[in-house]
């Protein structure tokens, strides 16, 4: 199995297609953003993320589902980085319609913490341990649990990231932390990212195992 994608790189077109496909959002998101602090400690995981998917491009493909669903995550992930998460226009259009106390734009970001990373976890997970046969198959009922705790272990790592900026960078650090004066911002912060995590599991697994059985079949068709 592993031979396989040492000796192909199946994926190449693909990740110039979503280059492509993020490259105006990226310079959209750069120009004149509403604090520069905030867009770099905001953007830097959809930067970092588009520099791993050129360095493992040939030699750890992704499925085409999951390469959709990291930049669709970009996409959340710059947008914020642009206006700050309390300012999203987006948000704020849905405060006035349901006539609420906040931009809830980072309750989105949130809940794509854990529906992204859910299904790359059960990739990686298929694909390079014992939870997956040699065609990608699940072998336990294990794996959804252990999809499902991946994306919520990182999200608390990510609220104490926010702790950390918050203790160095002081009142710098408030747009990055986006609570908006909600008490309970860092559990429902959580919450978010664990409903994103079993709505991803729980909606996307076969379409994931259809999605990665394409990628093998053109994988050994090379």
């Amino acid at each position: 199995m592993n031979q396989v994608f040492k000796t192909v790189q199946p994926s190449d077109h693909r990740i110039a297609l979503f280059s492509l496909g993020l490259a105006p959002v990226i310079i959209w998101s750069w120009i004149n953003p509403h604090d520069r602090v905030t867009w770099w400690l905001e953007s830097i995981p959809a930067l970092a993320g588009l520099g791993l998917l050129w360095w493992y491009r040939g030699k750890f493909p992704l499925s085409t589902l999951l390469l959709g669903l990291i930049w669709a995550h970009c996409v959340v992930l710059l947008v914020g980085g642009h206006y700050t998460y309390a300012e999203v226009p987006l948000g704020e259009w849905l405060r006035e319609l349901t006539g609420g106390t906040r931009n809830n734009y980072d309750k989105l970001g949130h809940f794509f913490q854990g529906f992204m990373p859910a299904i790359l976890a059960r990739e990686l997970l298929l694909r390079k341990s014992p939870l997956g046969t040699t065609e990608w198959r699940p072998t336990s009922r294990w794996l959804g649990f252990i999809c499902g705790s991946v994306p919520l272990a990182f999200s608390a790592f990510y609220e104490l990231l926010e702790w950390w900026a918050a203790e160095l960078g002081g009142a710098e650090a408030d747009a990055f932390l986006g609570t908006q004066g909600y008490n309970w911002d860092t559990q429902s912060d959580m919450l978010l990212a664990l409903i994103g995590a079993t709505v991803a599991l729980l909606a996307l697994s076969r379409a994931h195992d259809r999605s990665l059985c394409h990628l093998r079949a053109s994988a050994q068709a090379q």
